[in-house]
């Protein structure tokens, strides 16, 4: 399942994020790439360590968690704190798969990635290139979105970054621990909580709404891995 999360940050918080990085430290994007990802990855980062990832990263989490379609779709457990790439200069990432555990280590934090997020952070207008392309059931699915838009998908899933040839590509992307491993099943649970959110809107007294409550946090329960 992939779904799109619309205006993670406003346009404040977002000229002000760019404006920062802009001026930041980057080094090699290789630093946090496994032994076969480092062989296609061609991007800049901010160091995992770096303070300012730190204070960016935190900043785009608390949004994250005050978006009902995120927590939704997501039914975040952890969130691994977002690292921040930039590409330029025809700079690329290669279809790779992302590592199934990953381990942070300023925090210690250790997690299953079972979400991968790409947060973006200027226009598309602004730059050449760049897409992400996402293998799933249905195909190539290609990604380039307004800023402050997020795309969230299985983190299972084949994917690569498009080269950019004018311009820079700025984002931040992290990985979500689930409450719900499986993907389908967190899929069949997103389809139902979005048709108990539209049933409440257009007939908020029906009694359906308590039957089908119950069967989404029943579902929720024999599925969670808490």
């Amino acid at each position: 399942m992939m779904v799109q999360i619309p205006q993670v940050l406003d346009t404040q918080a977002l000229r002000r994020m760019r404006e920062t990085l802009l001026a930041a430290g980057w080094v090699d994007g290789r630093v946090t790439a496994g032994h076969q990802s480092a062989q296609a990855k061609h991007n800049l980062q901010l160091r995992e360590d770096d303070p300012l990832a730190r204070e960016l990263g935190a900043l785009i989490v608390q949004a994250l968690l005050r978006q009902p379609l995120f927590v939704s779709a997501a039914l975040p457990d952890r969130v691994y704190p977002p690292l921040f790439n930039r590409y330029e200069n025809g700079g690329s990432f290669g279809t790779h798969i992302d590592n199934a555990i990953r381990e942070h280590p300023p925090s210690g934090l250790r997690l299953r990635t079972d979400l991968s997020a790409t947060l973006f952070l200027n226009e598309p207008e602004e730059y050449e290139g760049g897409e992400l392309l996402v293998e799933d059931t249905y195909g190539v699915q290609r990604v380039k979105l307004p800023a402050g838009h997020l795309i969230l998908y299985p983190a299972s899933s084949l994917h690569q970054v498009r080269p950019v040839t004018r311009g820079a590509r700025l984002a931040s992307f992290m990985w979500i621990q689930s409450l719900v491993r499986d993907d389908a099943a967190r899929t069949l649970l997103f389809d139902l909580d979005r048709s108990i959110q539209q049933l409440r809107g257009a007939l908020p007294e029906h009694a359906a709404l308590v039957q089908l409550t119950g069967v989404y946090h029943n579902l929720l329960r024999r599925w969670s891995q808490v």
